[in-house]
């Protein structure tokens, strides 16, 4: 959710600082900045100057290329199974993120982990 009202705010300079801005740069190295986006799906699209923006599906899109291109690294967390991932952030995203991700699942009736 604070990465959408960092877009309300900021706009679009928010999808480069977590994706193409997300290298720490150092003499002869490029060292991938690994970041962990908790509960994906609980965010809103919201409107910078009249834009409407999935800026959470924007840096994923952006990502995948950094991780392929570069290795960076994503890690995120989600209650969303893959058809509500499709449906709020389209096939495209959905897919990139089959390669992206490694998923780690428990059943519906798992105890709560954060306890």
């Amino acid at each position: 959710r604070d990465i959408s009202f960092e877009f309300h705010k900021d706009g679009y300079d928010v999808i480069h600082r977590y994706s193409k801005k997300s290298f720490e740069i150092k003499p002869g190295a490029k060292i991938p900045k690994t970041i962990c986006f908790d509960d994906l799906g609980a965010e809103e699209n919201l409107k910078h100057f009249g834009n409407e923006c999935n800026a959470l599906s924007e840096i994923l899109l952006s990502r995948y290329d950094l991780f392929i291109s570069d290795g960076l690294i994503t890690h995120m967390t989600t209650n969303l199974n893959a058809s509500e991932i499709e449906k709020q952030y389209g096939a495209r995203v959905r897919s990139r993120l089959r390669e992206m991700m490694n998923v780690v699942s428990f059943p519906d009736n798992a105890a709560d982990k954060r306890k």
